[in-house]
């Protein structure tokens, strides 16, 4: 049993995020989550503009693609557009959520979204004490920490 969240994948905000997504899936050798694949016959690519995932041989989330309707060029590590992500992080219960969302809070992280009443998918989302997001929230499948 763990004593903290899981991280559950690394999400990437795109201008093109099909396009960024089947680089990185070329790149890692990754597949689809099933639902999110090109459209087989070249219609319109719907998926692209809400979310699309990849994941592991095993079937394991590893990275998701949000679209963004801008996004600036990065240009990290010098200059004023630094690189771009967030992380999910997850736990197995409400109860975990709570506890988790007090311990991130005291460790510094700041509440920019309070969604933990959603009967789907409690979560949150916080700042980092630099300032990048991450979400915390309850997913099924995730590991019971112990409490």
């Amino acid at each position: 049993m763990v004593d903290h969240p899981i991280l559950r994948q690394t999400v990437l905000d795109a201008v093109d995020a099909r396009g960024l997504a089947e680089f990185y899936r070329e790149l890692l050798g990754l597949r689809y989550r099933i639902g999110d694949e090109p459209p087989a016959d070249g219609g319109p690519d719907l998926q692209a503009r809400d979310w699309l995932a990849l994941r592991d041989d095993r079937g394991m989330p590893v990275l998701a693609f949000q679209p963004v309707a801008s996004q600036p060029p990065v240009t990290w590590p010098e200059g004023d557009q630094p690189q771009r992500a967030h992380l999910d992080l997850t736990v197995s219960t409400v109860e975990d959520l709570e506890r988790h969302h007090r311990r991130a809070q005291e460790l510094g992280a700041t509440m920019l979204l309070d969604r933990s009443d959603d009967p789907h998918e409690p979560l949150y989302v916080y700042a980092d004490p630099s300032g990048q997001p991450f979400c915390l929230f309850v997913a099924p499948g995730t590991p019971d920490d112990g409490h």
